[in-house]
């Protein structure tokens, strides 16, 4: 009897913190890997920060020339901005490694992910960690900080929830269109156009939907769903009256659309196994 009860418990413990500890392991290992080419990280790293100040610096410049675009303020913009560049960050850190999935499907490296007692999504996407990503983390933090306190926006317990929330929406919608992107591969040859065209439409998520006309408002919210990026979360926050059914369904959306694209990838890779690639 004893020994059934902690055969149970030994199962629960592994259910609970298995994976947080093989994913604690493996990216120990990638971040030690990338220290031994420090030059590379710090050159990247100030390339990620240049392109974000050159961002924000670009919003200041269309500014001095006009007072605001189609209604909205310098202040809301920039926090458009910062919101879709935090939103932008955990598929930056996290799930790079979809860049390299059509290389290890077309070389056949891939199957070694096959034969390993783990979720196969898990075991490939843990594999690399972007730390370059990080510099985007802070800046974007930074940014959004900045324009919160020029919007004077109230900082409560709820504010700072309702942020968590709409952020992790955000991202979960980003990295499903990328998943997705990323698992064409299976299926088609040159799959890296797929992923660069909808990798491109991120920097349309920075501007509010409605300096687009009706059609592409239509295929921004539901086709490649951008808006879902930073426009229709942020609406609590820049335009409480302007607030919409699907700002209250971002986070409903996000996970159906990120357990779709899970699906997908997965669905791709039994494809892979099964053909005795």
């Amino acid at each position: 009897m004893i020994s059934e009860q902690r055969e149970k418990k030994e199962k629960l413990h592994r259910g609970a913190f298995y994976y947080p500890r093989i994913y604690r392991m493996i990216i120990t290992q990638d971040i030690k890997s990338k220290m031994h080419y420090r030059a590379d990280f710090y050159i990247s790293t100030i390339g990620m920060l240049a392109t974000n100040i050159a961002g924000f610096i670009s919003f200041w410049l269309i500014f001095q020339s006009f007072p605001s675009i189609n209604g909205w303020t310098y202040y809301e913009m920039l926090f458009l901005y910062a919101f879709s560049l935090l939103a932008l960050t955990p598929v930056q850190l996290f799930f790079d490694n979809n860049w390299a999935l059509r290389f290890n499907v077309y070389s056949g490296d891939f199957v070694k992910y096959c034969f390993r007692p783990l979720n196969l999504f898990f075991y490939y996407i843990s594999e690399t960690i972007d730390i370059k990503g990080a510099g985007q983390l802070v800046f974007g933090a930074g940014t959004l900080v900045y324009a919160w306190h020029h919007l004077g926006l109230e900082v409560s317990v709820r504010s700072m929830a309702l942020l968590i929330v709409a952020l992790t929406s955000a991202s979960l919608v980003m990295i499903a269109m990328m998943n997705a992107a990323a698992a064409t591969c299976f299926w088609v040859i040159n799959s890296g156009t797929v992923m660069v065209f909808l990798f491109r439409f991120k920097d349309y998520a920075k501007y509010p939907m409605t300096i687009y006309n009706i059609g592409f408002q239509i295929v921004f919210s539901i086709l490649i769903p951008i808006g879902f990026i930073a426009y229709y979360p942020s609406l609590i926050y820049l335009r409480a009256q302007d607030v919409s059914i699907l700002t209250y369904l971002s986070p409903v959306i996000a996970v159906l659309f990120y357990y779709g694209s899970y699906k997908l990838w997965i669905r791709g890779a039994m494809k892979y196994s099964g053909t005795g690639s």
